[in-house]
């Protein structure tokens, strides 16, 4: 077998790599940074964004399976950005897959494209994607994921997974800011919780993707469906924080906002860098006020059903490794 995964050089896509190599698959990478580190182990890296067409149907020549996690993430930015890689780009991951023979799609969503503002508790895959979002990222996720499902067929079987807050050490973007902004005396709890949210460690999020690659195929059960990942284990979000804290040698966060405020903080601080403007990202903004202001958890009933998935590694487990790796040792 031969494997493509977009985004080879990002958190989840080399922990999806790792996997592979493991099991003597055949890899190439679509990136468009390079990663000499990828190739020592025999990684065919190409350079290339998922924006251009030519690029993917090159990097996706010869293969039998992509695992297309390339995605334009954050919660600030021009809406073009957003729609470039994440609608324009899965766009031309799926015409790729036609034009070079490619039977298995894999799809990295995320559980924010049913968000509707309110609380998620439990929920499956039944709840509707909402009639509006709140930002752009889960807008054009939400498109893609539409994109990705609706091309589900005889010739290319499609599946989306819909993992949330990964984290586990080699994480480039959601533990580093967590303990920076913890270290500037930035980072602020809540007030009003606990608001129980899902997580999942890189390891298992990575396995779910190589379980649905397993059972992936034309018209298997779990063609043209979308699946959410998780730990299974929902805590407080301000509790999961402070466990990343503690895990890089920091005390926990005692000051809180109410929610009301930081949404109001969210919108002044989006008002400041849209009017003057203010180059890199605010802050805080109205949608990630609203995250930490809800819980976020989802019923692993079809997972654990459909693709076999049962998290391997507990997030106390999960915590200790990262600490391992935050100290160096």
């Amino acid at each position: 077998m031969k494997a493509l995964v977009t985004g080879g050089g990002g958190f989840l896509g080399r922990a999806i790599i790792a996997r592979l190599l493991e099991r003597q698959t055949e890899v190439a990478s679509l990136a468009r940074s390079h990663y000499p580190d990828l190739e020592r182990p025999g990684v065919m890296v190409r350079r290339g964004d998922v924006a251009d067409p030519e690029a993917v149907a090159a990097a996706a020549e010869g293969c039998d399976v992509v695992f297309h996690t390339a995605a334009k993430a954050g919660a600030w930015g021009p809406y073009q950005e957003y729609f470039r890689t994440n609608v324009l780009g899965t766009r031309n991951v799926i015409e790729a897959c036609r034009r070079q023979g490619v039977t298995r799609l894999i799809y990295t969503s995320s559980p924010s494209v049913v968000h509707d503002g309110g609380d998620l508790k439990g929920v499956d895959e039944s709840r509707p994607y909402p009639p509006k979002f709140q930002a752009h990222y889960p807008a054009t996720k939400a498109e893609a994921e539409r994109l990705v499902l609706s091309a589900n067929g005889d010739s290319l079987a499609t599946v989306a997974l819909r993992p949330h807050l990964i984290w586990g050490p080699g994480d480039n973007h959601l533990i580093p800011r967590i303990i920076a902004r913890a270290k500037a005396g930035r980072l602020v709890k809540i007030k009003g919780g606990p608001y129980l949210v899902d997580s999942v460690y890189i390891d298992n999020a990575a396995d779910a993707h190589l379980l649905a690659a397993e059972r992936l195929s034309p018209r298997s059960p779990i063609a043209g469906r979308a699946y959410f990942i998780s730990q299974g284990e929902p805590l407080g979000v301000d509790r999961l924080v402070d466990l990343i804290l503690s895990a890089a040698g920091l005390p926990p966060v005692n000051r809180g906002l109410s929610p009301g405020t930081a949404y109001a903080v969210g919108w002044l601080f989006e008002m400041l860098y849209t009017l003057l403007p203010l180059s890199g990202e605010p802050p805080l903004t109205r949608f990630v006020a609203n995250q930490l202001a809800t819980s976020h958890w989802f019923d692993l009933t079809a997972a654990r059903r459909d693709l076999g998935y049962s998290p391997t590694v507990s997030i106390a487990e999960g915590i200790e490794r990262l600490k391992l790796h935050l100290s160096g040792r």
